[in-house]
């Protein structure tokens, strides 16, 4: 791993990426964290039922990177239970998770390491790429991007000031626009709430849920700009049909100060071992 600036808060991170059959981005995505400065300790792949040919982009990388794929079949969206699985193949105490159709500022998991703290998850932003660059992106390859690259929205969440990023630091009780696309949390706050609820099935707001037993477990959410940047790449939505629900759950765990889940981390283990 590379040396990190001596005001780094930890040097070891386990790299959370979460994906379902979309390959193509999968290869930025893991393009760009092998262009890091730092490094990551071990990249886990939480696959929520990929076919053949992400694992041939996993393994593509495998070399460079210290890779583990954690796969279960698709038997629909199951994301909060493929990353509860993939989270006890964690061997480092602070967990970066990201998605998989997101590209890296080269700068990015050294920024995590560097934001960390205890009594804290970590809430990022994000940059979008534009649909209209996507030909151009997926041909060349390109994992290169500032804040004034072409085909990039959201310019300001591009925008790295790392001497002025402390300025811009907001820690809240709160769990409101969580994203686990850009999110830092120590392995072991996550295990004391009992990880992502497995009942959230279907798009929507897992990581806000997660993030609501975090608080009320007496977690600040530490909000970030200028640093810790990335840029997500354009597709089209999901299907919400769950949203609702969703919402609902969230609106009791908050109500009631739920902190951990009945059906989580724990339970995922059990199925993975079955």
């Amino acid at each position: 791993m590379n040396k990190l600036d001596q005001d780094s808060s930890i040097d070891k991170c386990t790299l959370l990426v979460s994906t379902y059959n979309w390959p193509e981005a999968l290869e930025l995505c893991l393009e760009s964290i092998a262009n890091q400065t730092v490094i990551p300790t071990e990249v886990i792949i939480a696959d929520d039922g990929s076919k053949d040919a992400t694992k041939a982009i996993i393994e593509k990388y495998n070399g460079q990177l210290a890779i583990k794929h954690v796969w279960h079949p698709d038997e629909g969206f199951r994301k909060c239970i493929i990353l509860n699985k993939a989270l006890h193949e964690a061997s480092t105490p602070y967990i970066v998770q990201i998605d998989g159709d997101v590209i890296l500022d080269r700068n990015f998991i050294k920024d995590h390491l560097q934001v960390a703290e205890k009594g804290c998850f970590i809430r990022g932003t994000r940059s979008h790429i534009e649909e209209d660059f996507l030909p151009y992106l997926f041909k060349h390859k390109k994992v290169d991007f500032n804040f004034l690259s072409k085909g990039v929205k959201h310019r300001f969440n591009a925008l790295r000031l790392p001497m002025l990023a402390g300025l811009m630091i907001k820690k809240k009780s709160n769990s409101y626009s969580v994203r686990g696309c850009n999110m830092g949390y120590w392995l072991d706050d996550f295990i004391n709430v009992n990880g992502y609820n497995n009942d959230l099935q279907g798009w929507g707001h897992e990581d806000e849920e997660l993030a609501a037993r975090f608080v009320n477990m007496g977690i600040l959410k530490k909000s970030v700009k200028l640093r810790c940047i990335q840029y997500h790449i354009f597709h089209p939505l999901a299907a919400r049909s769950q949203e609702n629900t969703h919402e609902k759950t969230i609106d009791i765990v908050r109500a009631d100060g739920i902190q951990r889940t009945e059906n989580g981390y724990l339970q995922a283990l059990e199925e993975k071992n079955a």
